[in-house]
């Protein structure tokens, strides 16, 4: 048999990243979570492409972890500052959109 060593050898899955929800401490896959980040500014922004340079934290899709982020202060101290309420505000508007299945809100 004229078999070659590439068609013996099997290729491994790609693992996907995982990062840890600042809200429940689980680990979940990147692209199922939702990612804040805190520019230069100081200013907040929800990162729905995962692909911005700065500090950020993760925190699942769903209203319980956002809750438990709040009574926690998880994504202050992933973030290293003070968040104000209007943002919680903004990020559970975003947080019952993707549960309500229509996706991110434009803001």
């Amino acid at each position: 048999m004229n078999t070659t060593k590439k068609s013996i050898m099997k290729t491994k899955p790609k693992n996907k990243p995982l990062r840890k929800c600042v809200g429940c401490n689980e680990m979940k896959e990147k692209e199922s979570m939702i990612r804040v980040t805190k520019d230069v500014l100081g200013g907040f922004q929800i990162d729905e492409t995962h692909t911005v340079q700065s500090r950020g934290a993760y925190i699942c899709k769903n209203a319980d972890c956002l809750k438990k982020t709040l009574k926690n202060k998880g994504l202050e101290r992933s973030l290293k500052c003070k968040i104000s309420d209007d943002f919680y505000q903004t990020l559970e508007q975003v947080l019952n959109a993707y549960e309500n299945g229509s996706g991110a809100v434009s803001s």
